[in-house]
């Protein structure tokens, strides 16, 4: 697991780029874990409103422009693929779905949060005992600190 949390050379950093790149946005996992737990593709229009209420945007709308590009890179990573639907009425809608490269990928950042979680854990520990205080049970969020 520490290779998967420490690339050591430029092509594992390349083979698991989402390693680190994107950490502050948590973008990628997220449109990942929207489409593994869909049962049918979702077009983006979806993946935008879902992941407002995913635990990265906590209701908050997410940019759909930064959606869509995301999307547009991960099709490019062979991550989804997506297929237009001409089925319905209206405009034509682009539907993505998760390959199993994408499954690989979302495997991984499973792994890496894990491993992200544990670093700022021991990262936090060692910040109360620099101040000489007890590590806080629950962290104080948002604007109540």
């Amino acid at each position: 697991m520490w290779a998967a949390c420490h690339p050591k050379s430029e092509g594992e950093m390349a083979e698991c780029h989402e390693l680190g790149k994107s950490l502050s946005k948590l973008l990628q996992p997220t449109i990942l874990y929207l489409l593994a737990a869909a049962d049918e593709p979702l077009h983006g229009y979806v993946i935008s409103q879902q992941a407002a209420d995913s635990p990265m945007f906590g209701g908050a709308k997410p940019d759909p422009t930064g959606i869509y590009r995301q999307l547009a890179s991960m099709e490019k990573e062979g991550l989804v693929a997506s297929h237009w639907d001409t089925d319905k009425s209206g405009p034509a809608k682009k539907l993505y779905r998760l390959t199993d490269a994408g499954r690989r990928t979302l495997r991984r950042w499973l792994d890496s949060l894990g491993c992200y979680a544990l670093t700022i854990g021991e990262l936090r520990g060692a910040i109360a005992t620099s101040l000489g205080i007890d590590l806080p049970e629950a962290p104080v969020c948002g604007d109540a600190a």
